[in-house]
């Protein structure tokens, strides 16, 4: 056998073993592998990482898009992470926006202070910090779900700091949920298939090793989400009264199949802001910003780059076909 083949054999055996390895890692922790693979895919798409310090906290930011593009601060939900605006960011940037999706502090690779509890004035002075820290002055402000209700604190607050205002399938009104809030921190795999039937209208069935790994991360992360959901569910944070005092356009983003905030959510908050603008996804959930994003992403462009910006009335936005 010639040298040649011998290399050839050595290198399909190293090969196989690497392969073997990878299999075992991701088999063992999926989520894990799934975020990596995230961050991976962001420093091809030339998304740049740093750290930030707020309040003694270290926030973990990711910024794309032109360096001089005007800012757009996107902010994730409940339990999500940067990574949640991968899919909408892109339009964002192509359309030249500098765009900056932080780490909440407790989430993601943000640092989880056992100090915090989590509420919604402390995760909106983190963002306003998050501003300050990076100079950002005046910012289009966008918040999903958690995020939502958390930014328009920021707008209520510091409306200053925030040209136009985008809620995406948002919770902050006084209403008591009608679903187990527990779901998002699922115990078992019968918790898991319900947390995935409310924030999916057609749910993907998902394997025992997937399932164990989301019931492991629930374990050791779910004391923040819990802490959050308590103090939400105090109803002492709600923006009903809020929300008429926005003076800045506003643009809201729904799924019409959303079962975590309702559709009616939507038009209730719609109501309370006349110079809003409500942009529905039809058959689209909570994620509608990942599964509808090539709705969402132009509908969004459109509203901060319109000038005078768009306001006022409910469109139904056509989805690709």
């Amino acid at each position: 056998m010639g040298r040649s083949a011998k290399l050839g054999i050595r290198l399909a055996v190293l090969a196989g073993f690497v392969l073997a390895a990878a299999g075992s890692v991701f088999y063992a922790r999926p989520v894990e592998c799934l975020r990596a693979w995230q961050h991976v895919k962001m420093r091809l798409d030339g998304v740049e990482g740093s750290w930030v310090t707020v309040n003694g906290v270290r926030m973990r930011s990711y910024v794309r898009g032109p360096v001089d593009g005007k800012p757009v601060v996107l902010v994730h939900g409940l339990g999500g992470s940067a990574e949640d605006w991968l899919k909408l960011a892109p339009y964002l940037v192509k359309a030249g926006y500098r765009v900056y999706t932080p780490d909440l502090p407790g989430y993601g690779e943000s640092e989880q202070p056992g100090s915090w509890t989590y509420s919604i004035p402390e995760e909106a002075g983190a963002v306003v910090g998050y501003m300050d820290a990076l100079g950002l002055k005046q910012v289009d402000l966008g918040g999903w779900s958690m995020g939502g209700w958390i930014v328009q604190r920021v707008a209520a607050e510091h409306p200053e700091r925030v040209r136009r205002l985008t809620i995406f399938d948002s919770a902050g009104l006084k209403l008591k949920p009608d679903w187990d809030t527990g779901l998002f921190t699922p115990k078992n795999r019968a918790d898991v298939e319900a947390l995935s039937a409310m924030l999916y209208p057609k749910p993907q069935p998902l394997a025992e090793f997937i399932v164990r790994d989301v019931v492991r991360n629930a374990k050791e992360n779910g004391w923040v989400i819990q802490s959050a959901l308590k103090q939400m569910l105090t109803a002492k944070d709600v923006t009903d009264a809020q929300l008429p005092q926005l003076k800045m356009p506003v643009l809201m983003l729904w799924g019409d199949a959303d079962r975590v905030t309702p559709m009616s959510e939507g038009r209730t908050m719609h109501g309370l802001v006349p110079q809003s603008h409500l942009a529905v996804a039809p058959g689209c959930g909570h994620m509608a910003p990942v599964e509808c994003s090539a709705s969402f992403g132009p509908e969004l462009v459109r509203f901060l780059q319109a000038e005078p910006a768009v306001t006022g009335g409910e469109v139904t936005l056509k989805l690709p076909i």
